[in-house]
């Protein structure tokens, strides 16, 4: 069985339309979570949490994906450009 590792982490944005971080050094880890349903909930807590700062946003990074270089990533889950 294939194990599913999802990141959460977010922080303030430079620009609330990109995916630029104002600081690095201050992003948010929420934590590792072992399926999606989980790592979901905790993004939803943190994203409620914070809905009165347009520039803080934050993502569910699919760990898992990184260790298969077979599976590739949709343009719509990059956390790129």
């Amino acid at each position: 069985m294939t194990q599913r590792l999802h990141l959460v982490f977010g922080g303030e944005l430079i620009d609330p339309t990109k995916n630029a971080f104002k600081d690095v050094d201050n992003i948010h880890i929420v934590g590792m979570y072992p399926n999606y349903q989980a790592a979901y909930n905790a993004w939803k807590a943190e994203a409620h949490r914070t809905v009165d700062n347009a520039h803080m946003r934050y993502f569910i990074a699919h760990i898992h994906r990184l260790r298969d270089e077979k599976v590739e990533a949709s343009p719509t889950e990059e956390l790129g450009n």
